[in-house]
C-alpha cells in the first residue's frame, strides 16, 4: 500500500508539473535568419533568369549538385539546433527560387524531425530569388501572411528617375503574424535591394522605411504586438537604411516609441561580421526587435544575451563553413569559388537571437 502511495504521488507531482502554466516554463525559442546563397532547383522556371542553375547552364547545375547544396544548408540548421539545444522556432530565409526548394530542405533527413513548415510568395525579382519563412507549427501558430511588394510612395530623393522606377523589380518584403505560446509576434523578412556599384542606398532605405510603416500600422491594430524584422538588408546595422529609416537603435535604453533594437550594431563595432567583401567585414544579416520585446512584462517574451552573455546576437560559424584554402582562406565558403563547383554552404552566414520569458520584476 505504501508503495502504491508513493507511486500515486509521483504520477501527482508529475501530471501537475506538465500542467504548469506557460509561465512557468523555462522555455527558450531561437529566432534566426539565413542568406542561403542561390538555392535554386535545376529547372528552368519561364520568366526567371535562372538558366545558369540548369544541368546545361554555366553552373552545370545537376540533382546531385543540387541534393549537396540541400544537404549542406540542411547540416548547418542541424548544427545551430545541437549549439542552442533547440531547432529554431522561426527561421527567415533569402535567396529561395521558390516554394518547391523550401520543400525540399525541410524534408531533409539531416532536419525532418523538426518539422518544419514554410512559407513564400513568388517575387518579381529579376533574379529570380526571394525570401521565405520557416517556422515550427507546434511552436509557432500562423495567423496572417503576405507579400509586401515595393514601391517608390515616398519623399525620398530617388536617383532613378520615373522609366527607371518603373522597370525596377526586386524581391517582396514576407510579413507572418502569429502567435508563440499565446503571444502575438510579427515578422519581417526582407532582401534590400544590392549595392553593385556602390548604389542603391536610397532603395534600401525605401525597403526599411515600408518595413517601419506596415509594422506601426500593425502595432495599432495590435497593441502590445512584438516585432521582428531580419532580413539580407545589404548595409551594415549602423548604416542610413538602418538607423534612420528603420530607427534601429545600439541599445535598449535608446528605444523609444517607432523605434528598434539593433544587437548587431554594437557586434559589428566589436569585429563580428557575416560576409566578406575585398578584405572588410560586414553584418548584412540583421535581426532587429521592437521596444515590446526589450521592455516586456514579467512572465512576457523578451530577448536575452547569447553571445559571451554580453551580446543579444549570435553568428553561427563552424569551421566547415570556412574557407580553408585559396585567395579566400577565412570567408565563407561559397557554393561556387572562381567558376568552379566549391560543394560550400552560403556567402552569408546565419545570424540569430533567442528570446525567453522575463524573470525578476
Amino acid at each position: 500500500m505504501r508503495n502504491k502511495a508513493v507511486f500515486a504521488l509521483l504520477l501527482f507531482l508529475f501530471l501537475g508539473s506538465a500542467a504548469l502554466p506557460v509561465e512557468g516554463r523555462k522555455k527558450d525559442h531561437v529566432i534566426g535568419f539565413y542568406n542561403l546563397e542561390n538555392l535554386f532547383d535545376t529547372v528552368h522556371d519561364e520568366g526567371k533568369n535562372d538558366y545558369d542553375f540548369t544541368p546545361e547552364g554555366r553552373n552545370a547545375w545537376t540533382e546531385e549538385r543540387y541534393n549537396k547544396k540541400l544537404s549542406n544548408m540542411a547540416t548547418v540548421l542541424r548544427d545551430m539546433k545541437i549549439r542552442n539545444n533547440a531547432w529554431h522556432t522561426v527561421l527567415g530565409v533569402a535567396e529561395v527560387e521558390n516554394g518547391r526548394v523550401l520543400a525540399d530542405l525541410v524534408a531533409r533527413p539531416e532536419i525532418a524531425e523538426a518539422g518544419f513548415s514554410f512559407i513564400h510568395y513568388e517575387s518579381p525579382d529579376r533574379r529570380g530569388i526571394d525570401v521565405g519563412l520557416l517556422y515550427r507549427p507546434s511552436e509557432f501558430k500562423v495567423l496572417e501572411s503576405v507579400a509586401i511588394p515595393y514601391d517608390f510612395n515616398s519623399d525620398i530623393s530617388f536617383e532613378y528617375n520615373e522609366e527607371e522606377r518603373n522597370a525596377f523589380r526586386t524581391r517582396d518584403i514576407l510579413m507572418v503574424r502569429g502567435t508563440i505560446e499565446g503571444e502575438m509576434f510579427c515578422f519581417y523578412v526582407a532582401h534590400t535591394p544590392s549595392r553593385v556599384g556602390n548604389k542603391g542606398g536610397d532603395l534600401r532605405g525605401r525597403s526599411c522605411e515600408i518595413i517601419r510603416q506596415d509594422a506601426l500600422r500593425r502595432m495599432i491594430e495590435y497593441p502590445g504586438l512584438k516585432v521582428i524584422v531580419m532580413g539580407d538588408m545589404n548595409d551594415n546595422p549602423a548604416d542610413p537604411s538602418q538607423v534612420e529609416y528603420l530607427h534601429a537603435r545600439e541599445t535598449m535604453e535608446e528605444v523609444g516609441e517607432g523605434d528598434f533594437f539593433s544587437p548587431f550594431i554594437s557586434m559589428h563595432k566589436a569585429g563580428y561580421g557575416t560576409e566578406e567583401y575585398r578584405g572588410e567585414w560586414n553584418i548584412f544579416d540583421i535581426i532587429v526587435v521592437s521596444k515590446s520585446l526589450c521592455e516586456a512584462p514579467r512572465g512576457s517574451f523578451t530577448v536575452k544575451p547569447v553571445e559571451k552573455g554580453i551580446y543579444y546576437g549570435g553568428v553561427f560559424v563552424e569551421p566547415y563553413m570556412v574557407q580553408q584554402e585559396g585567395p579566400y582562406a577565412g570567408t565563407p565558403k561559397r557554393t561556387f569559388s572562381g567558376g568552379q563547383f566549391n560543394d560550400g554552404y552560403s556567402d552569408h552566414y546565419p545570424t540569430y537571437i533567442v528570446i525567453s520569458r522575463k524573470k525578476g520584476k
